[in-house]
């Protein structure tokens, strides 16, 4: 295995050889395609800080997550932006909800594309943090009550996972008895398990209108400097029965998602966050990168690294590309 007998470039002489030796393959079975689901009508109001993202009232997302279907995407992951924000978030887990009546109108009209819907309080608090503020910071197991009341009536809607997001401890488990006592056992639980408290969120704040009020989110999100907290975290939900894994962010996170890989069994997503994408959009609309070399560069990565699910707001454009 010396040089000159052994020559790496062999291998990769043309496309058709480097295809036959490559080790990782994205797939469009793989993505998931988050949405910005508004209150109102003939809503399409594009993120400035996202480029290609809109928030979108409830015809408006069918519309789009019809075409991401249609493009092979096999699930999206629904956040809401309700009409009205209040100290206990009451939209996320009211019947009359944005989120459940976006779920009623993609089921009804998609019924084999596959919701995932954010289990969180931020979008529907007037504060903008998590869950229940009491001095000054959001208490946990009053907090547990609210995510399990919202992901039951995601589940009545017709969601088919669950995907709680707010870091708080215990909540896999509320969730899942929650969901287990009202004939809801089939449905499966998609933690964000490994969430640190990133700047690499900005944008998605924007899009979602849930910057905090006060403070920030770190007395619940991890430390980005942490990676043995990462472990832990994991396996307390897998121990409360969640079905799937998250680390979130993922590119400056890739060997947390090596590390939960080689540690669980259970399917890992990982998420390519607002920041992550909208980089990419600034640089490429400079002329500084590739656009679409970059995404399916980036994306492949995750994929190396270990995640089985990406989600990602390039799906679409990944998809048309994974189509050429």
């Amino acid at each position: 295995m010396y040089f000159p007998r052994y020559r790496a470039r062999r291998t990769r002489k043309n496309e058709n050889l480097r295809r036959m030796v490559r080790e990782n393959h994205l797939r469009v079975e793989d993505l998931i395609y988050p949405m910005f689901s508004a209150f109102g009508e003939n809503i399409k109001k594009e993120i400035p800080s996202m480029p290609g993202i809109y928030q979108l009232s409830i015809e408006n997302l069918v519309e789009d997550a019809r075409e991401a279907y249609e493009l092979g995407i096999p699930a999206v992951l629904l956040f809401g932006i309700p009409e009205h924000k209040d100290p206990l978030g009451k939209d996320a887990y009211s019947d009359e909800g944005i989120i459940q009546r976006t779920v009623r109108a993609l089921k009804e009209e998609l019924p084999e594309l596959t919701v995932i819907t954010d289990v969180c309080m931020c979008e529907y608090t007037d504060h903008g943090h998590c869950g229940v503020i009491k001095d000054g910071d959001v208490d946990n197991d009053s907090t547990l009550e609210l995510l399990a009341a919202e992901a039951l009536s995601h589940a009545q809607a017709g969601a088919d996972i669950v995907a709680p997001s707010d870091m708080m401890d215990g909540r896999i488990s509320a969730l899942r008895e929650m969901l287990d006592d009202n004939d809801f056992s089939y449905v499966p639980i998609m933690s964000y398990a490994v969430k640190y408290a990133s700047a690499y969120y900005g944008p998605f704040r924007d899009a979602a209108d849930s910057t905090p009020q006060f403070g920030d989110r770190r007395s619940y999100q991890m430390d980005p400097a942490n990676r043995r907290e990462a472990i832990r975290e994991a396996q307390l939900d897998v121990d409360e029965c969640a079905d799937f894994l998250m680390v979130k962010p993922a590119l400056a996170y890739m060997d947390i998602i090596r590390d939960i890989k080689e540690r669980f069994d259970l399917p890992l997503a990982a998420y390519n966050v607002s920041g992550e994408y909208s980089m990419v959009k600034a640089a490429a609309e400079k002329g500084w990168i590739d656009h679409d070399r970059v995404v399916m560069e980036t994306l492949t990565g995750l994929k190396r690294a270990g995640a089985d699910l990406i989600l990602t707001y390039h799906a679409k454009e990944a998809a048309r590309l994974l189509q050429e």
